[in-house]
Parts: structure tokens; sequence; C-alpha cells
């Protein structure tokens, strides 16, 4: 599929016993499995793993939310700079 190959596949997980497999949500059929040694193991994985990024996007934000540290630095790296000029 064009949109696995320019954006990546969408990995969706699931479990049974102790195999964790994943597939592409996207169905262009790509899928993989693999073996723990217990349930629990697969199914903590599974659900660490099967999670979207843009869950998380109200809480992190990271160029709009970063932006105010980035202007405070970029101050104080210019007020410092410019009281090592004038002492000299």
């Amino acid at each position: 599929m064009l949109r696995c190959r320019l954006l990546g596949h969408r990995y969706r997980f699931s479990t049974e016993a102790e195999t964790m497999t994943w597939r592409c949500g996207r169905g262009c059929g790509a899928h993989r499995s693999k073996q723990y040694a217990s349930a629990e193991d697969a199914k903590r994985y599974a659900r660490a793993f099967d999670r979207e990024d843009s869950e998380g996007l109200g809480r992190r934000a990271r160029l709009i939310g970063l932006f105010p540290l980035r202007l405070l630095r970029a101050l104080r790296k210019r007020r410092a700079e410019s009281g090592t000029r004038s002492a000299n």
C-alpha cells in the first residue's frame, strides 16, 4: 500500500496465550508475532505497544509547549553574553 510506504505501518497489537501478534491496521497485510514466556508478559507488551501517539496530544505539545522555555533560555543566554561584553 502506498500509505504504508509513505507514512509507515500502523500496527495494532493483540495476544493469544503467550503469543503477541501485530498486524497493520491499514490492511496492507504486514504482520508478525512473537512468543513470550507467559501470557501475562505478552499482554503487558501488547498493551504498552498498542497505543496511538495522538492519545496524549493535549498533554504533550512539543513545539508549542516548549516554546516559552526556548524563549526564556534564549533571553538568559543573550543577557549573559551582553553582560560579558560590557565587562570587557
